[in-house]
């Protein structure tokens, strides 16, 4: 089966899911039994990191864009009163 082909099997993302579940719980077991903190970090570090991306695809990203466009016009229109050019 193709690559393409393989992608749009429901199949491959079970496999997938199933592959990385069992290697979490083997990495992540042991530190649970002995009262690590570290997958508590990586818990915050990565809820952090989707909170993060998940609030600039969704507001930020498309308020700084409106807000660059905004001051590139505004400076344009002075650049064009004032007679300044760019090099």
């Amino acid at each position: 089966m193709n690559f393409v082909g393989k992608l749009m099997s429901p199949e491959f993302y079970r496999q997938q899911t199933a592959k990385f579940v069992a290697s979490a719980a083997a990495y992540y077991r042991p530190m649970f039994r002995a009262g690590s903190i570290t997958p508590l970090w990586h818990f915050m570090a990565i809820t952090s990191l989707v909170m993060y991306t998940a609030s600039y695809v969704g507001y930020k990203g498309p308020k700084v864009a409106a807000r660059r466009l905004q001051a590139k016009t505004a400076l344009s229109e002075y650049k064009e009163k004032h007679g300044i050019s760019d090099h």
